[in-house]
């Protein structure tokens, strides 16, 4: 090799001007996301992060997604999943503690055919991409509320349903959350949606953070998994300052 040519190797790699791995899904909006919720930050598409959806949505308003990055073990920080072609794109942040599996199951809304991403920031600063695409009709994020039409819904407002079930060496933690989620794109409805949830223990040590966004679907379900056989409880706030708490 010249000399030459390995000067311009080296300022090639010196000028950040590699070539970006390649979206597996070729969405128009990977580098849009990849900038605005992941700072730019390093990352590779990894299939270690399992990302589950149906081909075909059949309600646009109760997407299941089941993200598992079990295969990355204790060196999961944190955990961002959003939804490509939603028009409120950010769907939660997860940050598991020691005593709480990177695992997660939750019911989105998708206003079209989008791909779904969660990105696991690992210690190393590296975040890793897992994807899926989930076909649909549409029409799921700006669809008007089922939860508004049921007689009495302020009345259970906050009312969580589950429990923990044991499963070997872990709980798997299943709930409900009696809540329209209000994501403010329907007329003369304001935002009004769950935005924060703590996982803690019987002592109140925080387990788990959930940060949330109006993606979630009204009522939202929530899967988690925790470590050994303790009875955590789970507290939640929506963005009006409303508090609930429930023992799992």
């Amino acid at each position: 090799m010249s000399v030459q040519v390995l000067l311009l190797l080296m300022v090639f790699h010196a000028s950040g001007a590699l070539a970006a791995e390649a979206d597996p899904l070729q969405s128009v909006m990977w580098e849009y996301h990849h900038k605005g919720l992941l700072n730019s930050e390093p990352y590779v598409f990894d299939e270690r992060v399992k990302v589950q959806v149906p081909p075909f949505a059949e309600d646009s308003r109760q997407v299941p997604v089941h993200i598992d990055a079990r295969a990355l073990g204790d060196e999961v920080v944190r955990i961002e999943a959003w939804a490509d072609l939603n028009p409120i794109p950010r769907i939660f942040t997860f940050t598991p503690g020691e005593q709480v599996v990177p695992l997660v199951a939750i019911r989105i809304r998708v206003e079209q055919a989008t791909p779904i991403r969660a990105a696991v920031l690992t210690r190393d600063g590296v975040w890793h991409i897992g994807s899926a695409k989930v076909d649909a009709a549409g029409g799921g994020c700006t669809a008007p509320s089922v939860v508004r039409a049921q007689p009495g819904w302020e009345d259970r407002l906050g009312e969580v349903i589950g429990g923990r079930f044991a499963r070997g060496d872990f709980s798997r933690l299943r709930l409900q959350v009696s809540h329209p989620m209000d994501n403010g794109l329907v007329g003369g409805i304001p935002e009004f949606f769950l935005n924060q949830a703590e996982l803690r223990d019987a002592d109140g040590q925080v387990l788990a953070k959930l940060e949330l966004y109006p993606a979630v679907a009204e009522n939202p379900s929530l899967s988690l998994e925790v470590k050994g056989a303790q009875d955590p409880r789970l507290w939640l706030r929506d963005n009006n300052g409303n508090e609930f708490e429930a023992a799992l």
